[in-house]
This record gives structure tokens, C-alpha cells and sequence, in this order.
């Protein structure tokens, strides 16, 4: 987002993760996990958030790392 000049400091983008967890051969695995993001922004910069946030896995070094073994799926939820 700042890359974007949208502000996303001070607690302005904030983040919850669900992570869901299976027993393969009596060991806990991670099988998925969820994020959703919520960002405090002008209502203006809605098409750019939603652009940004539509291609941000590509370039996000932890998306990359685990997606092979985990399904990661994020949503976003925008407040004015």
C-alpha cells in the first residue's frame, strides 16, 4: 500500500490469521490458512487497495515460501 501512497502505518492495516490444522499420520500439519486483512483508508483509493491486494501473494516472501505446502487464501475488508 505505500508503495501506492496509501497509508497503511499506525495501525492502519492490521491483520487476523486462521490457520487449520489435520492429523496426517498421527502428527498435526497445517493445511490452510486464512488472512484477512483490514485497512483504514479513503473510500477514493478503493480500486488501487483492491488491485494491490488482488496481486500482493505474488511478491510476498512468506506466501512464497509455504504456498507450495499450505492453501493460503486472504480477504480484505476496508473501513473509511
Amino acid at each position: 500500500m505505500e508503495a501506492r501512497k496509501i497509508d497503511a502505518s499506525n495501525d492502519k492495516l492490521t491483520s487476523e490469521v486462521l490457520g487449520e490444522v489435520e492429523v496426517e499420520d498421527k502428527v498435526l500439519v497445517i493445511k490452510r490458512i486464512h488472512v484477512t486483512y483490514k485497512l483504514q483508508a479513503d473510500a477514493a483509493h478503493r480500486e488501487t487497495i483492491e488491485r494491490v491486494h488482488g496481486i500482493h501473494a505474488d511478491y510476498c516472501p512468506v506466501y512464497k515460501s509455504i504456498s507450495a505446502a499450505i492453501d493460503i487464501t486472504t480477504s480484505l475488508n476496508i473501513e473509511d
